[in-house]
């Protein structure tokens, strides 16, 4: 059932966290509240929060206002986002706002991190048996650090009971939305998502980086010539049997290998590569549907049409008229 209240959002900030992180989120939900204005209460009260208050920096350079999260205390909170960012390749998690989240988080409706902010919560003892998302890059170090997590490292954003987390920067916008949908019905969601001119739904892969690309740098290059082989190879029936044999190993071990070092199996991996390849092939070819699909392993063009309603929410059809200058062949 929709909210019909005002809820509060805090959103934490710090020295050098990532600005988009911040503003992203802040964005999506004062975009709700205005598209609402003047049909009831506000849908949301945001209030950006730091250890101290005052000026922070942003690693962007830009400063910020923020209030002291002592003036917090008492005050209830619905929601809390945690940003991402840091200076280096350690994420430094600020001890008084790693105290603060342990304190708050057993009054809050609802917990959530964009990209690196899962370290924060982390820090906090809030992600202990949960399944979470980070930034792709960040993943083994968080894992390393907290091997109690399980982290998915291809959604953009996952919900975990009370727990949201979402993958690298623009993400935290998809999990703006998602937090709205949940708040207000699908009708104010999909009203911000048009207003922000993104997909209410994206990918299910973190789309902020190529999927091969991706595969070929997380396992120090054991799989490279397999991913370059199904990357060219898309259109063949790629089962675990037939990648297994080109990768020179038994099914059973090939499977349990591959699924251990890349965090997914090989068929999430042949389905990645596979909508990837499809999204390109709509932005920059005016192939029809029915060669699309083909090309990309999907055979009928009705299944590439299933795929792009579950995965994107939209028509290949719709996809190709938003990101590509072909025009629409079909819906």
């Amino acid at each position: 059932m929709p909210s019909k209240k005002t809820l509060r959002v805090v959103l934490l900030a710090y020295d050098d966290m990532n600005l988009l992180d911040l503003c992203g989120p802040l964005q999506a939900l004062a975009t709700a509240s205005k598209r609402h204005s003047g049909r009831g209460p506000a849908l949301y009260e945001t209030i950006v929060a730091s250890a101290d208050g005052g000026m922070i920096t942003t690693s962007a350079g830009l400063p910020v206002m923020t209030v002291a999260i002592a003036t917090l205390d008492g005050l209830a909170i619905d929601t809390l986002i945690a940003p991402g960012g840091c200076k280096g390749q350690v994420y430094y998690a600020p001890p008084a706002l790693v105290s603060w989240i342990a304190r708050q988080a057993p009054l809050l409706r609802r917990l959530c991190s964009v990209c690196t902010g899962a370290f924060l919560l982390a820090a906090a003892g809030q992600l202990e048996g949960k399944r979470v998302a980070t930034h792709w890059e960040w993943v083994d170090r968080l894992r390393d650090l907290h091997p109690g997590i399980n982290i998915d490292a291809d959604k953009i954003f996952v919900k975990d009971g009370s727990v949201w987390t979402s993958a690298g920067v623009s993400a935290g916008i998809d999990l703006t939305l998602a937090l709205i949908e949940e708040d207000y019905g699908h009708h104010v969601a999909i009203e911000t998502a048009r207003q922000l001119v993104m997909f209410i739904k994206r990918t299910g892969g973190q789309s902020q980086f190529s999927v091969p690309l991706a595969a070929q740098t997380s396992d120090g290059g054991r799989f490279d010539d397999l991913h370059a082989w199904v990357a060219a190879n898309l259109h063949e029936n790629l089962s675990v049997d037939r990648l297994a044999e080109q990768a020179g190993m038994t099914p059973r071990t090939f499977a349990r290998s591959y699924a251990s070092q890349q965090g997914r199996t090989p068929a999430k991996m042949v389905e990645a590569m596979r909508l990837e390849a499809a999204c390109r092939a709509l932005e920059k070819t005016a192939l029809p549907l029915k060669a699309i699909a083909a090309n990309t392993g999907y055979v009928e063009e009705q299944n590439l049409r299933r795929v792009f309603q579950r995965q994107l929410g939209v028509s290949p059809g719709q996809y190709r008229s938003r990101f590509s200058g072909h025009g629409t062949t079909a819906a």
